[in-house]
């Protein structure tokens, strides 16, 4: 029998927790994190639950913050989660923390295609990188790096560089948006909640439309129901931009085996984005369109996929003799 492990996936509002048993994950406990004075708290309440099964033997934690020295203090919460605190309190072998998007890196081998839904491309290069990003309250980027068997993934700060321009139209939008911002970033002035709603004003702004203030979601929501013209005008330039940044980023990483699409955004319109200008951006690189036709881009439609995630690194660890380590230099 295999050992019990601990998997979690741990943000500023909500914690989940999961045990991989024999090498399956159980059901995932979703757990408030204002209702826990402590992630300690947090992981015993969870562990109480499932005693009737032994204790676990380690944990892997993927975790929204800065991490040093295997210990995290939450970006967007007062709790802190310490790998070493963690191993002696729950007698774990091993208790090792990831940056958030690195665990999504470590999910991209596991995924199936009933997982995803796809736009465009032919077939990955087996054994090639395989980037992924995300646009949701902020803007992830990670790639998978198969090297021959002994696989890592590169954690990135993509979403703080510069929003890339290629049409007239997109130089308005930055302008406009420079007035606020100063920097216009690929995460602020776009790809991220946050950059819809940024997006949304300059382009009232510059068509003279007279709209109300409105958050990402409603923004989404109008504009797949056709209600607003401003806000439609603000998905498919989403849309476009998404499939810009997607294709530098598949140029930087050279990630033949395939560019994947998580996040909280673009699942909720896949078909949007498979009919927008998302894979003519993606292409349009000058000489290098050859290079970027055949790289298949995805949408992934799988929930929970950092447990896949944290599964997978734990199993590369275990197979490196726990010397494995996580990226500390992403936030």
């Amino acid at each position: 029998m295999g050992e019990r492990v601990l998997l979690a996936d741990i943000g500023g509002t909500n914690a989940r927790f999961a045990l991989l048993d024999d090498g399956v994950i159980g059901a995932i406990t979703h757990l408030k994190v204002a209702d826990f004075p402590s992630s300690v708290d947090a992981v015993a309440t969870f562990l109480s639950r499932h005693e009737a099964g032994g204790p676990a033997a380690a944990a892997v934690m993927d975790v929204a913050g800065p991490i040093e020295n295997n210990r995290c203090a939450l970006t967007n919460s007062h709790w802190i989660i310490d790998g070493a605190e963690l191993k002696s309190r729950f007698n774990l072998r091993s208790a090792k923390l990831l940056n958030d998007f690195e665990a999504v890196g470590w999910s991209l081998p596991a995924l199936q295609h009933a997982d995803l839904f796809p736009l465009g491309g032919t077939q990955g290069v087996a054994g090639a990188p395989m980037l992924v990003i995300g646009p949701g309250t902020g803007f992830g980027a990670a790639c998978y790096l198969p090297n021959e068997g002994r696989p890592a993934v590169a954690v990135t700060e993509a979403g703080h560089a510069t929003l890339p321009v290629t049409t007239e139209r997109e130089a308005q939008i930055v302008a406009k948006i420079r007035e606020q911002l100063g920097h216009v970033s690929i995460e602020r002035g776009a790809l991220s909640g946050m950059g819809l709603e940024h997006l949304y004003r300059a382009i009232a702004a510059l068509d003279g439309a007279a709209v109300a203030q409105r958050d990402a979601a409603a923004i989404t929501q109008l504009a797949l129901d056709g209600s607003c013209a401003t806000s439609s005008a603000t998905l498919d330039q989403f849309c476009t931009w998404l499939g810009a940044v997607a294709g530098n980023l598949a140029l930087t990483f050279c990630a033949r085996g395939g560019v994947f699409i998580a996040g909280g955004i673009p699942p909720r319109f896949p078909e949007r984005v498979a009919r927008s200008a998302f894979r003519k951006q993606f292409e349009s690189k000058g000489r290098y369109d050859a290079y970027l036709r055949p790289i298949p881009a995805y949408i992934v439609t799988k929930p929970d996929i950092s447990f896949l995630g944290l599964k997978s690194f734990f199993e590369a660890d275990a197979a490196a003799g726990g010397r494995l380590p996580a990226n500390e230099l992403a936030t």
